[in-house]
C-alpha cells in the first residue's frame, strides 16, 4: 500500500516467511485505523472541555451584555444560562466563538424584551434598572461607560435600536457580526445605531469622577439627607435636580419622581421632621458607573443611592428600595455595617 510505513514485528515477520506480505499489509492498515480512531476520540473526549472554556471566556461579557439589555441582573443571569445549553448542543466547531454567543445572547435579550415592556407598563411608581457594584478587581471589571441615567434613556430605544447601540457603540462588536446577530443588512444596523445615538447623546457621561471624589459626594450628601440639612443640599444639588425612586409597590417609596431643587429640599426637610429613626450608611459605592451608597434603614430595609453628578452638582438621585432588586448584594457587598445590624436585631 503506498505511503504506508512497515513495522519493525512486520518486516521481521515478512523477512522470516511467518506472514505473507498481504496479511502484512492487512494488519498494518488496521494498525492505522486503529491509531486514527484513537486520536479522533482524544479529540471528542477534549471538545466538551474546549466548549466550557470558550464559553467561560466569554461570560462576565455576556452577562454585562444581557444586563444592559434588560436592566435586570437575574434575567441577564438567566439569559446567559439559557445561551450556555444551546451552546453546549452545538455540534462541530465554532470559529469565533465570541460572536456565535453574542449572537445567541441578543436573540434571547431580545426576546425577553417584550415581557419586559409589558410588565414595565403596570409597574408600581418609577421603575429602576436593577443596582449594578462595580467591583474593585481589575479581572471582574468590564467597563461600558454606562450609567442609570443613561439606561433609564435607552428605555425610549426601540429592542433593535437598542440593541444596534449596545453592541456596536458599547461593545465595540464589528457591523457585520451585530447585523447577524440583529438578522439586518448591515446598512439597516448602521441607521439603527444612529437613530439610537441620536436619542441617548445629551445622556452620555461627559467626565468621569475619581473615586475619592466620588466618596466624598457621597458622604456629603448621605449626611445632608440624614440630618435634613437644607443649606448644605443646596450646595450640593442643581436646580433641576431629579429624585427617583423604586420600591415596586413592596416598600415606602415616592410614587413619583421628585423634580427641581425646592420640592426634593422640601422633601428632605420633611421627612427628617417625622423624627423617625436616620438611615445607616454601610459603606459607598460605584453604582453603574454613579458615585453612590448603601444604607440601611431602622426597619432594615436595604437600599442604594446613585448620584449623577455634573459640573461638580449632583443632578439626579436614584433610589432603589425594591427587594427584588437588591438580592444580587450580600452582606460582604453591603459591608461590615449591615452585619452589625443584623446582630442587634437578633438581639431584641
Amino acid at each position: 500500500m503506498v505511503g504506508k510505513k512497515s513495522t519493525p514485528q512486520t518486516q521481521a515477520m515478512s523477512q522470516s516467511g511467518i506472514l505473507p506480505r498481504q496479511k502484512i499489509a492487512w494488519l498494518e492498515w488496521l494498525s492505522a485505523r486503529a491509531r486514527t480512531h484513537h486520536e479522533e476520540r482524544k479529540v471528542e473526549m477534549s471538545e466538551p472541555g474546549q466548549r466550557t472554556l470558550d464559553f467561560e471566556a466569554q461570560r462576565k461579557r455576556l452577562v454585562r451584555l444581557s444586563y444592559r439589555m434588560l436592566g435586570s441582573i437575574s434575567e441577564a443571569e438567566d439569559v446567559v444560562q439559557d445561551a450556555w445549553l444551546r451552546w453546549a448542543q452545538v455540534e462541530g466547531s465554532i470559529e469565533t466563538p465570541a460572536a456565535y454567543l453574542t449572537r445567541i445572547v441578543t436573540r434571547l435579550c431580545l426576546d425577553r424584551l417584550k415581557s419586559a415592556r409589558a410588565r414595565r407598563e403596570v409597574y408600581v411608581g418609577p421603575w429602576l434598572p436593577d443596582p449594578l457594584m462595580e467591583t474593585a478587581e481589575p479581572d471582574e471589571m468590564i467597563a461600558d461607560d454606562i450609567t442609570v441615567t443613561l439606561m433609564l434613556a435607552m428605555e425610549r430605544l426601540s429592542p433593535l435600536e437598542r440593541a444596534a447601540f449596545l453592541l456596536h457603540d458599547v461593545f465595540d462588536v464589528a457591523l457585520k457580526d451585530v447585523a447577524s446577530a440583529l438578522n439586518r443588512e448591515p446598512a439597516a444596523v448602521r441607521q439603527l445605531a444612529a437613530r439610537a445615538r441620536k436619542h441617548v447623546r445629551t445622556e452620555r457621561p461627559r467626565y468621569s469622577i475619581e473615586s475619592a471624589e466620588a466618596d466624598r459626594i457621597a458622604r456629603a450628601f448621605f449626611d445632608a439627607a440624614r440630618d435634613g440639612d437644607t443649606a448644605k443640599l443646596k450646595t450640593l444639588l442643581t436646580q433641576e435636580v431629579e429624585i427617583h425612586t423604586d420600591g415596586g409597590g413592596k416598600v415606602i417609596a415616592f410614587r413619583n419622581i421628585v423634580r427641581g431643587l425646592d420640592p426634593v429640599l422640601r422633601l428632605f426637610e420633611k421627612v427628617h421632621q417625622k423624627n423617625v429613626e436616620p438611615p445607616r450608611l454601610l459603606r459607598t459605592a460605584i453604582i453603574d458607573g454613579l458615585p453612590g451608597y448603601i444604607s440601611m434603614d431602622r426597619d432594615g430595609v436595604l437600599q442604594t443611592t446613585a448620584l449623577d453628578v455634573q459640573n461638580g452638582k449632583i443632578s439626579a438621585i436614584y433610589i432603589v428600595r425594591n427587594p427584588d432588586k437588591l438580592t444580587h448584594i450580600s452582606l460582604t457587598d453591603a459591608g461590615a455595617g449591615c452585619n452589625e445590624v443584623a446582630a442587634s436585631r437578633s438581639l431584641n
